[in-house]
This record gives C-alpha cells, sequence and structure tokens, in this order.
C-alpha cells in the first residue's frame, strides 16, 4: 500500500470555518426550493432572494463542501482550447454567446465581492494555456485566432513566469482567482433569514411537479413554485442528462512554495498530459496548486500514482520540498462543450436543471445561477438558446460513442466481474476487490480493524462500482455515483446507499 504524501483534504475546506446551518426538521413553503448547495445553488438563491422570492437551500452534506469545494478555483473564460472548435462546430454568434456569458460570470462573481465585501482573496490574474511542444503550437496559434474573433482579447507570448521554458501560450487578461468556500459561504450566510433558508444534512429523495412542486427529503417536504436541481449531475432521471455527458475525474495537490520561484497567473497545459497550476496566499506565505490525471470516474483502481505523478511534477518544475494537500474532485462532460441550462424535460414548466460544466465549473457555475434566476423570474436572457436543457441530441462525435460504449460494456460485461468467494480472505489490507459469492456481487474493504461488505451494485442505475485506491471509495464507472467503503452516498447521481451486508452470511 503507497504511503501519500500531504493531508487528504481540499485546501479550501481545511482553510475556512465549519458551517452549522440546521436540517430540515418540518414541512416548510417557499417560492423556489434549490437542491444542492454549491455555486450554482447559492448563486441562484441569493439572485432569487435580492428580487424577493422566498428560497429554500437543501445540501446533502454541508455546504460548499461537494464539487464545489474542490475545485482549482479559477474563474475564467479560458477554458483550455474550446474556441477554434465551437466557432466550427455551432458557429461564430453561439461561441461569442458562450465567451460574453462565461466573461458576464466573472463580473457577477467580482460584483458580488465588492458589494458584499467579502473576504475571499479574490484577485484579478492573466490565464493562459500553454505548450511545452513546439510541435503543438498550432493549437495555440488556431485558439488565439478563434478567441480574437470573439472578442477576447487574447495575446499570443513565450515568456511567462513559470520557473520553466514553454513553447507558448494563449493569454487573457483581466481573469481571476480567488477562495471559493469562503465567497461560498459568505453568499449562504446573506441568503440565510427573511423568510428563507439553508438546510444541511438534508438529503433529497426526489422533486414532483404537478399543481405545485414538492421536493421530498429524507428530514420533510418542502412545497415550491419552482424548484431547481443544482446536484452536479441531476438526481432526477428525466431529461437524460447522465447520458448526455459523463463522469471525470481529477487530482489536485497543494504545496508551500517559495515566494521568488511562485509564478503570477494561472495557468493550464493544452498536451496530452497536462497540468493546471495556479497559487493562493497561505498563512505568511504561498500555496502552489497542481491539478491534473484526469480519467472516467471508474476507470482505473490505481489513483494513487495520479498524486504520486503530481508529486513528482510539482518537485521536479517548482523545487518545492514537501505536499501539504491532496484531494480529488469530479465533473461532468458535455459532448458537445456545452452545459446544460434549463428546463428539466420539455414537458416541466417549474423544474430546473444545470449540469455538464466539463471541468470550468466556477464560470459556467455562476452564470448558471444567473440564467436560471432569469428564467424563474421570467427576464429575457439571450443565453437561454444557447445553453438549453432540452435542446437535441449533442452531436455524434467519436466521443460520444466511444463513451457510450463505455457504459455498455460495464452495464453488461462487469455482471461477470469479480473473485470467486474463497479468496475473501485473501483481500490485502487497505484493499477494496469485487467478490462473486452465491451468485451475488460483493464489494469488500479490508481496513486495519474490519471488513466492509456491501453490494456492488450502483443505486442509481445498477451498474458495478469499482474500487478506488487513493480515496477508499467505490466508484460507478457508468455515470459517477460514489460511495465510502461502508456504502455512504459520497457523489450522486445516486441518492440511497449501497446495501450494508453482513460477512457472516457470505462466508465460504
Amino acid at each position: 500500500m503507497i504511503s501519500l504524501s500531504g493531508k487528504p483534504v481540499s485546501f479550501w475546506i481545511d482553510s475556512s470555518s465549519q458551517t452549522y446551518f440546521p436540517a430540515l426538521h418540518e414541512n416548510i413553503v417557499v417560492d423556489v426550493a434549490i437542491v444542492g448547495g454549491g455555486i450554482v445553488g447559492l448563486t441562484a438563491a441569493l439572485l432569487l432572494k435580492r428580487a424577493g422570492k422566498s428560497v429554500a437551500v437543501i445540501e446533502a452534506k454541508e455546504i460548499a463542501k461537494g464539487v464545489s469545494g474542490h475545485t482549482t478555483a479559477k474563474i475564467t473564460a479560458l477554458h483550455q482550447l474550446i474556441y477554434a472548435e465551437l466557432i466550427e462546430q455551432i458557429g461564430e454568434e453561439k461561441a461569442r454567446i458562450y465567451a460574453e456569458s462565461n466573461q458576464a460570470a466573472i463580473e457577477q462573481i467580482a460584483k458580488f465581492v465588492e458589494e458584499e465585501q467579502i473576504d475571499c482573496d479574490f484577485s484579478r490574474q492573466s490565464a493562459y494555456t500553454f505548450v511545452e511542444s513546439p510541435k503543438a503550437l498550432d493549437k495555440i496559434e488556431k485558439e488565439i485566432v478563434a478567441a480574437s474573433k470573439l472578442g477576447l482579447p487574447a495575446t499570443f507570448v513565450q515568456k511567462t513566469s513559470l520557473p520553466f521554458a514553454i513553447a507558448g501560450a494563449i493569454k487573457l487578461d483581466n481573469q481571476a482567482q480567488f477562495h471559493v468556500r469562503k465567497y461560498l459561504l459568505h453568499l449562504a450566510n446573506l441568503i440565510a433569514g427573511e423568510g428563507s433558508y439553508i438546510f444541511e444534512n438534508t438529503r433529497v429523495e426526489t422533486a414532483t411537479e404537478e399543481d405545485i412542486c414538492k421536493v421530498i427529503s429524507d428530514h420533510g417536504t418542502i412545497t415550491a413554485q419552482d424548484v431547481i436541481i443544482a446536484t452536479h449531475l441531476p438526481i432526477l432521471d428525466q431529461g437524460l442528462f447522465f447520458a448526455k455527458t459523463y463522469p471525470k475525474r481529477s487530482y489536485l495537490i497543494g504545496a508551500v512554495i517559495d515566494q521568488a520561484k511562485a509564478p503570477e497567473g494561472m495557468f493550464i497545459g493544452a498536451e496530452d498530459e497536462y497540468f493546471s497550476i495556479r497559487t493562493t496566499p497561505y498563512q505568511e506565505g504561498i500555496l502552489l496548486i497542481v491539478g491534473g490525471g484526469s480519467h472516467k470516474t471508474g476507470s482505473t483502481s490505481n489513483t494513487e500514482e495520479k498524486y504520486e505523478k503530481l508529486e513528482a511534477y510539482a518537485r521536479s518544475h517548482f523545487g518545492v520540498e514537501r505536499i501539504d494537500y491532496r484531494w480529488s474532485t469530479q465533473d461532468m462532460v458535455s459532448f458537445d462543450k456545452l452545459p446544460f441550462i434549463g428546463k428539466l424535460t420539455p414537458l416541466n414548466e417549474h423544474i430546473y436543471v444545470a449540469t455538464g460544466f466539463s471541468l470550468w465549473g466556477m464560470t459556467k457555475g455562476t452564470l448558471s445561477g444567473m440564467l436560471l434566476s432569469d428564467l424563474i423570474l421570467g427576464i429575457d436572457n439571450s443565453w437561454s438558446q444557447l445553453y438549453d436543457s432540452t435542446r437535441a441530441t449533442p452531436f455524434i462525435t467519436t466521443q460520444f460513442v466511444v463513451q457510450g460504449l463505455d457504459v455498455g460494456k460495464h452495464w453488461l460485461g462487469d455482471r461477470l466481474k469479480g473473485l470467486q468467494g474463497d479468496t475473501l480472505s485473501e483481500i490485502s489490507l487497505g484493499k477494496g476487490e469485487i467478490v462473486r459469492v452465491k451468485n451475488k456481487q460483493l464489494a469488500i474493504y479490508r481496513d486495519s480493524e474490519k471488513t466492509h461488505i456491501v453490494s456492488a451494485v450502483c443505486t442509481h442505475l445498477g451498474c458495478i462500482v469499482n474500487w478506488n485506491d487513493a480515496e477508499k471509495s467505490w466508484d460507478c464507472p457508468c455515470h459517477g455515483a460514489r460511495y465510502d467503503c461502508e456504502g455512504q452516498v459520497l457523489h450522486g447521481p445516486a441518492v440511497k446507499n449501497l446495501e450494508k451486508l453482513e460477512i457472516a452470511t457470505f462466508s465460504s
């Protein structure tokens, strides 16, 4: 078993305060119920409250400790390389709306920070997408041409503050970064009160729309005129968003860096194996944050090597001496590169969703909150058609076909997956394995104290979960649901835990 460096927690969570919002304890009525306490839900909630609506935000665990609490927290419209591809796929006019809406999201965050004097280390930064090999320069050149066509002030540079040489980069000024959880906790405190609510540790099981909407949780029911499902991937299976996107995990480390070696700006590579780079204030110094190692959720068990590669990169390229933090995150990648924002289905008039942020959730999550609040308030928004959640099936791309086949492979092929039952006692300490006993697939993990045994069948749509070494979790390779070693839901779209079983029942 590998001993990984760094405290296994998101820096944003470790360096911000605990929350003490209550769980829902009685049935209530509000204008808008919002399921999910991340950047989408909290942005929409504050805008709606400011417009005079009463709102209730319902979070299964704690505010801003989900995907929003595990991000790189870059606020930028420079999304690696996207504009040349968007112009080719959807045309210049629609690609310009994408650029303008993401720029507007940056300014909305900046406006909240200024108006409310939010102490969240917000700072304006230049964003860079770079390549180290001259062979990859054509990608950068095409992106600069495309971004410039759309009105973005993109420039080409060959020298940056990175402590290593690059072949070239696209640079976009006046972007931003912040401490995401300090920002979101401030928004949450502005929302709670005066007839509006924040509820934590309340898991929503479903939502219905008839004459009025009802959000049904394990602690009670909220009745509302409108509902926003802001749970990363919608927990409601209508709309087939799990088939229009696929889940992708990424890994991050934080390391104290010598101020003389700390780069200024936000960076991301554009080659096959790329890294994301930024810094943030840390105690009396600077913390370097390096991310990378992306892969489809549940597609690999050896996730420990992802952290090892990040550590090796930080040491070799920045000369860091120790790793202080390590954490991972997950996002839903949209096949047509655009998020889905709007009504749950064409038949719904009052249930709304936002998903498919493709690893750029700070701007896309914020613009989702802006657009959803406008839709509920009946305000015309020029972004709505581009991001329409009920738009036609995404382009049939190679990626779409590959991911669809991969889901099918797991759905059918994994039914035969698993060691035979008589190997149960041979599972190594600290490891998880799928074991077949009496024609049933069990997910078994051994730690120093006990053996944990749960059903291996994901409670979302019945795929077989896969072990994640570094996170000590069971991850679904189909649609990204995740569970801890005892079967408790860590990550939707699942809302029910894995069935917990007694080992004696299956011992051979």
